[in-house]
């Protein structure tokens, strides 16, 4: 006998799957990631783009007002947008093509003037990157402080130092958890520094000339990036080092965690110097408690050292555009994204079970 299935029983992906979400799932991260907020973003982009254009004359006010008012409640053909995905390769012109049919009149043929489809898709990731960013931001400092209070609670605990897994001198909690502790930090300003301007605005029109907008580009592109609140930078469409650098921070954190996971999996199987609540039963011997959050801050570490080699891959952009390049983005990156945020909601369960760390000697 099959399992009833549902319409959302076949999602290809860990993170979203029926039970494996169970263990990998994020549903605040995957849902920047949906197909629904991305839509959402390159709206924002559309309605953004005519006002900046109004702003500075390219349009008028009254064009622009018309393009907000049609996209205010636009709501997309999905089937349609696969066909012309299938077709296109990207989505942007048969969204501009229904954008147009919503907005109809005189201001639909400047929904998108000047515009190419790169500039659409490449802002809406980035404004979905941001609030990604801002999530993963504040699931680190409040991970840093729980470990903290474990630092604080039983950091004077004697622990076992080992070194090339063989048993060393004593150590204490204390020098262990800021082996956790430290690098987090050092991922969180990393984070916060890059956000500062890494969230920039692409706008480069067909070859990132701008060549529709004159001596007014640079005024365009400024007001634009205010009006979505990333950073203003000159197009940077075949240079996807930005991406690469923000990738790498996200795997730089998971890293960082597979070694909390790895350190507490390791404590777990010899017993003595931690005591753990819950863990994960076993089918067949019922007195196992399996540090199951602890294999997966492990296993989504390596996942995401994996991914990143395909981002650096991505940097290969030829000439002032790439289609393969750019795919292989899309393949990756809200992979790598996603099990960053999975692996921070994990980590702060992991560290919720920890009763005691080391053995007091008092």
């Amino acid at each position: 006998m099959c399992a009833k299935e549902s319409e959302t029983d076949n999602e290809p992906f860990p993170f979203e799957h029926p039970f494996l979400s169970g263990l990998f799932g994020d549903s605040e991260i995957v849902e920047l990631f949906s197909a629904r907020a991305d839509i959402d973003a390159m709206v924002r982009f559309e309605t953004a783009l005519a006002q900046a254009q109004a702003g500075t004359g390219i349009i008028s006010e009254d064009v622009a007002k018309a393009i907000v008012s049609g996209l205010s409640e636009f709501a997309a053909d999905m089937t349609a947008l696969r066909h012309g995905v299938a077709k296109d390769g990207v989505v942007v012109p048969e969204l501009v093509r229904q954008m147009r049919a919503t907005v109809a009149g005189k201001a639909a043929e400047k929904v998108h003037f000047g515009a190419t489809s790169q500039d659409v898709i490449d802002t809406g990731l980035m404004l979905r990157l941001k609030a990604a960013a801002e999530i993963i931001a504040v699931r680190l400092g409040r991970l840093i402080d729980t470990l903290g209070d474990l630092a604080s609670r039983d950091g004077h605990n004697a622990l076992t130092g080992y070194t090339r897994m063989q048993a060393a001198i004593g150590i204490t909690v204390d020098d262990r958890a800021a082996s956790w502790i430290a690098p987090l930090e050092r991922h969180l300003l990393r984070l916060e520094t890059f956000a500062q301007s890494g969230f920039a605005l692409q706008f480069g029109g067909a070859a990132g000339t701008l060549e529709k907008f004159g001596d007014k580009a640079g005024t365009v592109r400024a007001d634009l990036a205010r009006r979505l609140g990333l950073a203003d930078r000159p197009q940077w469409q075949s240079q996807r080092d930005g991406i690469a650098e923000f990738s790498n921070i996200l795997s730089l954190v998971t890293g960082a965690l597979g070694k909390f996971g790895q350190d507490i999996a390791l404590m777990a199987e010899l017993g003595t110097e931690i005591r753990l609540s819950g863990g994960g039963g076993s089918s067949a011997m019922p007195h196992k408690q399996n540090p199951v959050n602890a294999e997966t801050l492990v296993a989504l570490a390596r996942f995401n050292a994996v991914q990143i080699s395909a981002l650096h891959q991505s940097l290969v952009h030829e000439q002032e555009r790439s289609g393969a390049g750019w795919m292989l983005e899309w393949l990756s990156l809200p992979q790598m994204v996603t099990a960053t945020g999975a692996s921070l909601l994990i980590a702060e369960r992991l560290a919720a079970q920890i009763d005691r760390l080391g053995t007091d000697e008092n």
